[in-house]
């Protein structure tokens, strides 16, 4: 990660690592950036149901919108997801933060 993202990573996140907003779509361009470090909470190779997702999403997050963190790390490619919804993994490898 270079110093630029890094800087704009900590501007989201408080003292605990914790993210406290979702970027606005005039910062859309932080968004990636909020992801990769969402999907290095994630174990990679592990399989995940519905409900350990959200656990570590809730445990990274505090303004309470863990469907939006996972339909967004689903839709932009950090994470997959079984037919029916039910197991996820991450697709790739993420950077670690």
């Amino acid at each position: 990660m270079e110093a630029d993202e890094k800087d704009r990573l900590h501007h989201y996140l408080d003292s605990e690592g914790r993210i406290m907003r979702w970027p606005s779509r005039r910062n859309r361009q932080d968004q990636p950036i909020i992801l990769q470090y969402l999907a290095s909470k994630f174990t990679a190779g592990k399989v995940y149901n519905e409900s350990e997702v959200n656990i570590i999403l809730k445990q990274n997050h505090t303004f309470e919108d863990w469907a939006l963190l996972r339909r967004e790390l689903f839709e932009r490619g950090y994470i997959n997801r079984s037919t029916n919804g039910a197991e996820y993994w991450l697709t790739g490898e993420t950077k670690l933060y």
